[in-house]
């Protein structure tokens, strides 16, 4: 019964593909109906400021179609965009289960999205009331600052073109594996992934071009598979160095 009421509450269910419904079914799959009651659906333009860091939490976001990205102002000013999202992944979650009061990072989406919003009140109140949704959120917090750590660890050792060298072997590992991909995001987007300035940016990919890297048709950067084991087999050597 809770499935298909599940898809009577997010009918945008039906647009999305096997994987995605699969997802979102399975994070619900404890769900009671209160909690599904609560549902409410956003939809919100690309470029749109939804979290600010240090905000009062008071909802929890789950994306439900679309792209978004965690951004950093802290240090000097500079926007530091260091990680995106467009899995099932409760954006508050981390807050709720840490007991933070305000949310620990800025959000944004980066295309336009549909978003699942519910009211933190009721996200806890599940939680503290069904232990494998707490473990699920648990779990998904524990990725989260694993990934994290990681990926700080290794741009911490990292300068220049292989910083943008890992960005991009990220990137394909998440979305392009075993095709062709193209490298979303402008010169400035690229800039606040990697910390880096536009003017190392052009040059980094003028450099990757040269070397066979990467592909360019007209503004638009390309890897193959190809590219991307080149590119992870440079990273390598210099991480185990």
């Amino acid at each position: 019964m809770e499935k298909k009421y599940l898809h009577q509450v997010l009918p945008f269910m039906k647009e999305l593909n096997s994987q995605q419904r699969e997802q979102l079914e399975n994070y619900f799959m404890s769900a009671p109906v209160w909690l599904m009651d609560a549902f409410k659906i956003v939809e919100m333009e690309k470029g749109f400021t939804f979290v600010r860091e240090n905000a009062p939490v008071d909802m929890i976001y789950i994306i439900g179609k679309g792209m978004i990205k965690l951004i950093d102002y802290r240090i000097y000013g500079i926007v530091y965009d260091y990680m995106r999202f467009e899995g099932i992944y409760a954006m508050g979650g981390m807050e709720v289960v840490m007991d933070l009061d305000t949310y620990s990072t800025t959000l944004q989406t980066v295309t336009p999205c549909t978003m699942i919003t519910i009211p933190k009140a009721k996200f806890e109140k599940w939680l503290k009331t069904d232990i494998k949704a707490l473990k699920q959120e648990a779990k998904a917090v524990g990725e989260y600052l694993l990934q994290q750590g990681r990926m700080g660890r290794t741009f911490l050792f990292l300068q220049g073109a292989d910083r943008l060298c890992m960005l991009f072997i990220q990137r394909y590992e998440q979305y392009g594996r075993g095709k062709s991909y193209n490298i979303q995001g402008t010169r400035q987007e690229l800039a606040e992934q990697t910390g880096l300035c536009v003017k190392t940016i052009n040059r980094c990919v003028k450099k990757f071009e040269e070397e066979s890297l990467i592909s360019r048709r007209g503004n638009k950067i390309f890897m193959n598979e190809e590219q991307y084991l080149e590119m992870k087999a440079r990273i390598s050597k210099i991480i185990e160095q």
